[in-house]
């Protein structure tokens, strides 16, 4: 892991396309700006976290579990 220090309004280059600046320090908060490209993804770790879980539970549904659902979709 690479630990930089940084102050406020100082930022962080990643690659050509993401900046990440310190944007407030207030106590043991830190709040980061971050600029980046639309189509990139950025979530707060426990959010990545919960979509990572719910896709992997998704992949693991047993077929007759879609072929329900598919039935139940062409009702209505």
């Amino acid at each position: 892991m690479l630990v930089l220090t940084r102050k406020l309004g100082e930022s962080i280059a990643i690659d050509d396309h993401i900046k990440i600046v310190v944007v407030q320090i207030k106590g043991k908060q830190v709040r980061l700006g971050i600029k980046a490209p639309k189509e990139t993804k950025i979530h707060r770790e426990e959010v990545y976290d919960a979509i990572q879980k719910q896709n992997s539970e998704a992949s693991q549904s047993d077929i007759n579990d879609l072929y329900k659902l598919s039935e139940e979709l062409k009702k209505k």
